[in-house]
């Protein structure tokens, strides 16, 4: 990875450590395994002295191999997208993002580490956000520690859309959902509504309705643990399969949430890249019905 700079007079006579946050953007440990693992060039020369004050028109290039300590493993892998930057996948069910022990070889870094091996690309594995392990679609992975510390500044960085299967019908066709989510101290990995919890907030929209669920598009203004999930168990209308919020698996074996639509702003092009994530076959089974068709199901969620 490459990061070239040219100093400009509101940074003149600033020592190196001071650029790492702003204009460099890097974090602190990123920028503690370039001084140590990489190389620093001012003005062609090497050096490496975070104190060194530089001035108006010096030339810094920072130089520094991504590294990965993940496994290797040849999964399926669906990519929606990919460039220098980024890498774009559609999760399915049943895998996690991160392994949760030493042993584990089946998660998505693994298949991602795989796909990197037999391309011959020396990349790195940096997952933006997480989704559950029944939680399908988009998955946006960065190559660099540099471009995920730029990329999770912010939580609305990310526009993210998801699309669930909710037991019964809302009061209120659409709204957001204010209520702050903390640990349930009950049981483990469970996490409810509690007054205090950390504030989380829901925009949702009803899409189409059947007698005994409700298709709803959702975007997040926050990204807590479960927050879908919880909240709309908290309403009383868990997710269609989510045994652990009390939803019924009778019409489908895992929790009901597509992560289905992104955009963002490249951080190095400016570009918008707008992605979406086909509708997983369980939950196409449960919208494609007389009532709405997926012609004009596509038609209602654009």
């Amino acid at each position: 990875m490459k990061i070239s700079y040219t100093v400009d007079a509101a940074h003149d006579g600033r020592e190196l450590r001071q650029l790492v946050r702003a204009p460099l953007g890097l974090s602190a440990k990123l920028w503690k395994h370039i001084k140590w693992n990489g190389t620093v060039l001012v003005n062609g020369k090497k050096n490496g002295d975070a104190r060194l004050r530089v001035h108006t028109g010096d030339e810094l290039t920072l130089l520094w191999q991504e590294v990965s300590s993940v496994v290797p493993v040849d999964l399926p892998l669906d990519i929606l997208y990919e460039d220098e930057t980024f890498l774009v996948v559609n999760k399915p069910a049943d895998m996690i993002v991160h392994p949760t022990h030493r042993a584990a070889r089946d998660t998505l870094v693994h298949a991602v580490a795989g796909y990197f091996e037999r391309r011959g690309e020396a990349a790195g594995i940096h997952p933006l956000y997480r989704l559950d392990r029944d939680t399908t679609g988009i998955v946006i992975l960065a190559k660099s520690a540099r471009i995920q510390h730029a990329m999770t500044k912010h939580h609305g960085q990310i526009y993210r859309e998801y699309l669930a299967l909710a037991q019964g019908h809302l009061d209120c066709l659409s709204g957001r959902i204010d209520m702050p989510i903390g640990r349930d101290i009950t049981r483990a990995n469970h996490w409810q509504v509690r007054a205090d919890g950390r504030r989380a907030l829901t925009e949702y929209e009803t899409i189409a309705s059947w007698p005994a669920y409700s298709l709803l598009k959702i975007h997040l203004l926050t990204g807590r643990t479960h927050q879908i999930r919880v909240h709309f168990a908290a309403l009383g209308h868990p997710l269609l399969g989510d045994t652990a919020y009390d939803g019924s698996c009778d019409t489908i074996p895992r929790q009901a949430l597509h992560a289905w639509r992104v955009h963002f702003f490249h951080p190095d092009t400016g570009k918008e890249i707008r992605i979406e994530a086909p509708i997983p076959e369980d939950m196409c089974r449960l919208i494609g019905s007389d009532t709405v068709s997926r012609e004009t199901f596509k038609e209602e969620i654009k």
